[in-house]
């Protein structure tokens, strides 16, 4: 079965990121595909690569970004949703004329066309958040 994911929610505030991830780890260990993991309002924070959890708490970005290397997923930031909140690859950044850039390795922006793209050639979308 080929999956695309969305995740709307932080990495930090719900349970609801963790979620998607394990989801997805346990969906390609049963052989499954995920052809896209599209990171949605809020779920853009995921891929910020300035989050700095305490050593024993988990980086949720390095942990998307190694699955995502793993496994040749598409994750993907919606870019309306990121500038929202200052999440910018260096394309962004030099086109808005900020100063730095902070997406996470493994993270590319674009806008939900490539939501839509993903849920035609999958056999299902799942949704984690509201």
């Amino acid at each position: 079965m080929k999956f695309v994911i969305q995740v709307n929610e932080g990495p930090y505030q719900h349970q609801t990121a963790d979620s998607a991830y394990q989801f997805t780890r346990a969906a390609l260990v049963r052989g499954h595909e995920v052809l896209r993991v599209f990171f949605y309002h809020d779920g853009v924070n995921n891929g910020t690569r300035l989050a700095s959890p305490p050593q024993d708490d988990r980086n949720v970005a390095k942990r998307w970004s190694a699955l995502a290397t793993e496994h040749d997923i598409d994750l993907v930031v919606c870019v309306a949703a990121a500038q929202r909140r200052g999440i910018l690859d260096e394309s962004e950044m030099k086109r808005l004329g900020k100063d730095a850039h902070n997406l996470a390795p493994g993270f590319r922006i674009s806008g939900l066309g490539q939501l839509i793209e993903g849920v035609v050639f999958s056999d299902r979308l799942v949704v984690f958040g509201d």
